[in-house]
């Protein structure tokens, strides 16, 4: 079975729709124009119940099958798109200075809104599909905001799925791994707090750049000399901020950065390091050290049989040679993990043209994968809830 031919019937205005959230991207929970437009156009194919503000800028869309059915799933797409300024040039690039989706999070939001124009349509299934249109994914904790509000109290679902486009695997390759999938991740400011001085009387001072250095270069032994080798983690130190001036010690610098692992005691293991760290380093040098670590998303775990139902879902629509279970850990991470911590499901990738990454500034998506993704959500659906 290739794309859907409803969707295919369709696919030069989701290409339109994608578009159009491309050229006006909306940041984590800022989502008004974006969330504003699904629920009209929700209501525009007959969506049986639509719901807004959930998570702030969130949307719920219920649509039922043709016979009743006692189970229900979910599917899931992220609305929202970076902090950071486009440099494609092309003809509906941006028109919010510091917003790009660059991310491809427009064409989540597109490919679900195909297959809930479908599923609205159709009907071919028994029990109940909830869309869910989650706001803030990149950082910023939508799913576990939409969670806190009550998301699978209000509308509980028995599985759930989502999908994330992917430019550096052949078009149209889909990939799901069962377990764990993508990194749980950790962000982390560390203050030091020093004493400063005059720059030409550093003996005056207690100073906190070189005991930021110092604390950098350490923070690099745990994972290499802490972390048992055949549990993948990854420590980054991505900022350092401390000074104003040629000639003065500052009293103050901070380090952040981000941590990455798969598993709840390694992420416990870095974090105890990473504190005792800094308590060694504050007594040593007689100053004040403030580790402030954030966990900001689970470890993505999928459901194994989830997974496998889910290739077969995308087998029919890009055949059997292109659907794969893979065995590669991402060490990116994603929100997703918070709803499948509460439900179990599975999470993959689809390829498409490209060859420049997410998170580029140059990035550009390639329309072709709309209705193929969003065929594979319809097609997990029928599978799932068959009549």
């Amino acid at each position: 079975m290739p794309v859907l031919p409803k969707i295919a019937d369709y696919a030069d205005e989701l290409t339109e729709i994608r578009r159009d959230f491309h050229q006006h991207p909306e940041i984590g929970f800022e989502e008004v124009r974006t969330s504003g437009i699904v629920a009209e156009l929700l209501k525009k194919w007959g969506v049986d119940e639509i719901h807004t503000g959930l998570g702030k800028t969130g949307v719920i869309g219920v649509i039922k099958g043709k016979k009743e059915g006692g189970r229900t799933v979910g599917l899931r797409a992220d609305m929202d798109a970076l902090p950071m300024d486009e440099m494609t040039n092309l003809p509906y690039a941006s028109k919010n200075p510091g917003a790009f989706h660059g991310c491809g999070h427009d064409s989540h939001t597109t490919m679900l809104l195909g297959a809930a124009r479908y599923l609205a349509e159709t009907r071919d299934f028994a029990g109940r599909a909830i869309m869910i249109f989650q706001p803030a994914e990149e950082g910023l904790g939508g799913a576990r905001a939409m969670l806190a509000e009550g998301l699978f109290d209000k509308f509980p679902c028995d599985e759930i799925y989502g999908m994330h486009n992917n430019p550096l695997a052949e078009p149209n390759k889909f990939g799901v791994k069962p377990g764990p999938a993508m990194a749980g991740a950790t962000f982390f400011d560390i203050t030091i707090n020093g004493v400063g001085s005059h720059g030409a009387m550093p003996h005056h001072a207690r100073d906190p750049i070189v005991i930021a250095t110092a604390l950098v270069q350490n923070l690099q032994s745990i994972v290499s000399r802490n972390v048992q080798p055949t549990q993948p983690a990854v420590l980054s130190v991505t900022q350092i901020h401390s000074g104003s001036a040629y000639n003065v010690v500052p009293d103050k610098a901070v380090i952040s950065g981000t941590i990455r692992y798969f598993s709840d005691e390694v992420r416990d293991l870095i974090h105890d390091r990473v504190a005792k760290l800094c308590a060694g380093f504050a007594a040593s040098y007689e100053v004040e050290i403030v580790p402030d670590l954030r966990p900001v998303f689970d470890v993505l775990m999928n459901d194994a049989d989830l997974s496998e139902a889910y290739r077969e879902a995308a087998a029919e629509i890009v055949g059997e040679e292109n659907a794969t279970i893979t065995k590669e850990l991402v060490t990116g991470s994603e929100d997703f993990a918070d709803m499948l911590k509460a439900v179990p499901g599975a999470y993959c990738t689809l390829g498409h043209k490209g060859s420049i990454p997410v998170h580029n500034p140059g990035f550009i998506l390639d329309d072709d994968m709309l209705p193929v993704g969003a065929s594979i959500m319809a097609r997990i659906v029928e599978k799932r809830l068959p009549l």
